[in-house]
């Protein structure tokens, strides 16, 4: 079983595609220096656990 993530990111995720769909690719390293750009978040933790969500997102969505 895999981690389970929270609501808030989540919503961020969701937020996040809609608002720049063409920027995020499926790459983790680039959403994240995208992120760092787009978002002001709190902690870097945080930052990352919403690049891995977008990217986990968009990898199930293309396919």
């Amino acid at each position: 079983m895999g981690r389970i993530r929270t609501t808030y990111v989540k919503r961020m995720t969701r937020k996040i595609i809609e608002h720049f769909p063409d920027r995020f690719t499926k790459e983790f390293s680039k959403n994240k220096a995208l992120l760092k750009e787009v978002t002001e978040t709190p902690s870097k933790q945080l930052r990352n656990k919403i690049a891995g969500s977008i990217t986990r997102t968009l990898k199930t969505q293309k396919e």
